[in-house]
């Protein structure tokens, strides 16, 4: 095969409509637009505009409730990504793991309200002390369970 030789399938594309070729073309005078105005010009993107009908967004009903001015931006570790930073040794078992900690590891980006710690993954290490914003319930009992302590500083911890 050479690449002049490359080509479509047969049919897969599809020629334009040519507009504006007279009247016997059926696309002539107006060319498909309807008659004068916004619409008939090009570059117009009326969007959720039905033509003087209600728009949909406008129709249907407002539901629900929106917390998000009040909404913690969390940083979230999984127990395994934790268990394969300490086997790459990027982290110490040895002292407090801290959400400064696991930026410098670069388990979590800088930024947001905190570190969140959650249950997926398997944790092998023994005696870890984690020092987080908030954890859920699960990631809790499985470090507790290997004898380490998990410190929530902000929210109670989460059910998972």
């Amino acid at each position: 095969m050479k690449l002049n030789e490359i080509a479509d399938n047969k049919g897969a594309h599809y020629r334009y409509k040519r507009v504006g070729r007279g009247i016997g073309s059926g696309k002539g005078k107006t060319s498909a637009r309807g008659g004068k105005g916004q619409t008939a010009r090009t570059g117009v993107a009326l969007n959720g505009f039905e033509g003087g009908q209600t728009p949909l967004h406008r129709r249907l009903p407002k539901r629900g409730f929106s917390n998000v001015v009040f909404q913690k931006d969390f940083r979230i570790v999984n127990l395994g990504r934790l268990q394969r930073a300490l086997d790459e040794g990027k982290i110490e078992a040895k002292g407090k793991i801290t959400g400064a900690t696991l930026v410098e590891a670069g388990l979590v980006r800088a930024g947001g309200d905190g570190v969140k710690l959650l249950a997926k993954g398997e944790l092998k290490a023994k005696k870890l002390t984690i020092e987080v914003l908030s954890a859920s319930a699960g990631a809790i009992a499985a470090v507790e369970k290997l004898g380490g302590t998990v410190v929530v500083t902000g929210a109670k911890p989460v059910e998972e």
